[in-house]
């Protein structure tokens, strides 16, 4: 599994100890995550915020021109395109509820995982990444790029995900990941 960001549990006592940079980091996480509107729109109705999307192609663009501002537009009318055309906006609205309403494992997990952090997006904190994931088998930082690094950092984006499959594959090949109990 490859991904952007792995997030804290949320409990106030895993916050001790940290430093004064991974404060920071988790103080870029808060005033994303209370700008996020979108996150809670979804997580709590996805199904009216659906019905209202599909029902316009107009609703569509300005709901992702407001999420991807910073996107030039030829970007953001191809990703509304893309939610239109498909009909999408439901599915991956519901993904917010389910990932809101689902119940959290509290055993770590042992997959292969690879992070790609990119400069201008929430910072993963190793030690709770490392405490919920055993099998961490690639870690990346980058100096560029956002929350929305397959736009603008698709070359650091591509190369990440080749060398960590690339890697997942290898290990896999001579039996060193851990199988899922």
């Amino acid at each position: 599994m490859h991904v952007n960001q792995i997030f804290p549990s949320g409990d106030p006592a895993e916050f001790e100890g940290l430093t004064p940079k991974e404060m920071e980091y988790l103080g870029f996480l808060q005033g994303f995550v209370e700008y996020a509107i979108h996150d809670k729109a979804q997580s709590a109705q996805p199904q009216t915020l659906a019905h209202a999307l599909a029902d316009s192609p107009a609703g569509q663009l300005a709901w992702v021109g407001q999420l991807l501002a910073a996107v030039e537009p030829a970007v953001v009318l191809t990703v509304a395109s893309i939610y239109w055309f498909t009909n999408t906006a439901a599915s991956s609205a519901r993904f917010y509820y389910e990932n809101q309403h689902s119940e959290t494992s509290t055993r770590p997990t042992t997959v292969p995982i690879g992070l790609a952090s990119f400069a201008n997006d929430m910072k993963t904190i190793r030690k709770f990444a490392e405490r919920d994931h055993k099998n961490i088998v690639s870690w990346s930082e980058f100096d560029r790029g956002s929350h929305w690094a397959a736009h603008d950092a698709p070359d650091l984006l591509v190369n990440d995900l080749r060398q960590f499959f690339a890697r997942a594959h290898l290990d896999q090949s001579q039996g060193q990941i851990e199988r899922p109990e």
